[in-house]
């Protein structure tokens, strides 16, 4: 039986009309609370925040002016990240299609200023656009950091409906985003069979690689591993679901495999990267251990068919004990919690439902970020009738799994010889 959400409603803000699963973005970088951007239709962008009144933090949401995002624009996604330093300042990014009567343009849209002074000023960023008109149905756009050279480089990639993704990566002599070939970064997102809906690359820290999985309109799953300085594609498999699959994310999750078990050495293969994929027709499922078993061991998330279509998903601990939760948000309205669960020396284990929560319209997005400054990340959720910001309903408990984490980690390192001051 699932039970009871540990998470309380502290605010909702009814959006100007409807989102979509492509249009919530946070906002970090900068000193104080982040902030969420999303996008409407209409041509609206709004910002969400909690401001400092009164010594009360007090949650707004006002309504963004984009420039070159004409008022009758559908918009279709959005997607932001603070540019590495030393430059400081907001990268945004928004699609949308202009319909001029008699054919829908679609277009991209890339806000960022370049002035020492303005930093994250987003009210100046959104006067700073970059207009390039595109040609085919748009779906989503996400950054993501690559190297190049010995250099961190954050690009967008934007997936579109003539079975292609398209990067764009800032000329560092103009200072402007350009389309380039995407095989020069990602060649694994070449020989597409069908329209990618979701997207994620996940950067192996220390190893100079990445993975890419990304989800079709078909069913069609893809999973690589490549490395970044040879661009080369260390390890490639795939899979035919059932059905268009509407998120697939990389994520780890503890391995129970031992170090011994690594192929030819491969200590990256038995860190636990898995692959959560979710369906609009069927259950969802995680892919476990993908570098060492492919697409082969796969693991049910119960009940996830029950209610119409799963549109959003998230993984992240959002309870302090170091193991990831999966959320997992339907057109029906409900919202999932689960949790990995092995018994020791009976692998392997499987994911079970934690708890639900209802909600009064479907959820199309989520994400978890820090709102207000304080250490700890909310969950912030669009859905068809508006955001809904959910928090901890007591600190205490949370506070008492840091502490115990941290004397953990303690004699850990006082095991090992690490001297801590």
């Amino acid at each position: 039986m699932a039970g009871r959400c540990p998470l309380v409603e502290d605010s909702f803000s009814r959006l100007a009309s409807q989102s979509n699963v492509y249009g919530l973005a946070a906002l970090e970088g900068g000193e104080g609370p982040g902030g969420l951007l999303a996008a409407v239709l209409k041509g609206k962008v709004i910002y969400f925040r909690y401001h400092d009144l009164r010594q009360r933090l007090r949650p707004v949401a006002r309504e963004l002016q984009f420039t070159y995002i004409p008022v009758d624009a559908k918009m279709v996604s959005i997607d932001s990240f603070p540019k590495l330093p030393p430059q400081c300042s907001l990268v945004v990014g928004i699609t949308f299609i202009k319909d001029s009567g008699d054919k829908a343009s679609p277009f991209l849209n890339i806000y960022c200023n370049y002035e020492p002074s303005s930093g994250y000023n987003l009210n100046s960023v959104a006067h700073n656009c970059l207009n390039l008109e595109l040609q085919f149905t748009l779906f989503q756009l996400c950054y993501t950091e690559v190297c190049i050279g010995d250099k961190p480089k954050t690009v967008f990639l934007l997936s579109r409906n003539n079975l292609s993704v398209r990067l764009y990566k800032e000329n560092e002599g103009s200072r402007q985003f350009e389309e380039q070939p995407v095989q020069h970064l990602f060649p694994e997102l070449q020989d597409l069979p069908s329209n990618v809906l979701w997207l994620d690359v996940c950067n192996i820290p220390g190893a100079g690689q990445h993975i890419t999985a990304f989800g079709c309109q078909s069913g069609y799953v893809r999973v690589a591993r490549v490395d970044q300085a040879s661009r080369a594609v260390l390890q490639s498999r795939s899979i035919q679901q059932d059905g268009p699959l509407s998120k697939v994310l990389v994520f780890l999750l503890p391995s129970e495999l031992g170090a011994g078990t690594a192929q030819d050495g491969d200590a990256i293969a038995t860190q636990g990267y898995s692959v959560l994929v979710t369906s609009t027709i069927e259950l969802s499922v995680v892919y476990r251990d993908i570098l060492t078993n492919g697409l082969g061991n796969q693991l049910i998330l119960p009940a996830s068919d029950q209610y119409d279509s799963v549109l959003c998903a998230l993984v992240t601990d959002v309870d302090f004990d170091g193991a990831c939760e999966i959320f997992l948000g339907t057109y029906e309205q409900e919202l999932f919690c689960y949790k990995y669960t092995s018994t020791a020396g009976n692998p392997p284990g499987e994911f079970r439902l934690l708890w639900t929560r209802r909600f009064p319209s479907p959820l199309l997005s989520m994400l978890y970020t820090n709102l207000t400054a304080d250490g700890l990340c909310e969950l912030a959720i669009v859905c068809l009738k508006g955001l809904h910001v959910l928090q901890q309903h007591s600190l205490e408990p949370m506070a008492w799994r840091i502490l115990e984490r941290l004397q953990v980690e303690a004699e850990r390192r006082a095991w090992c010889g690490v001297v801590v001051e």
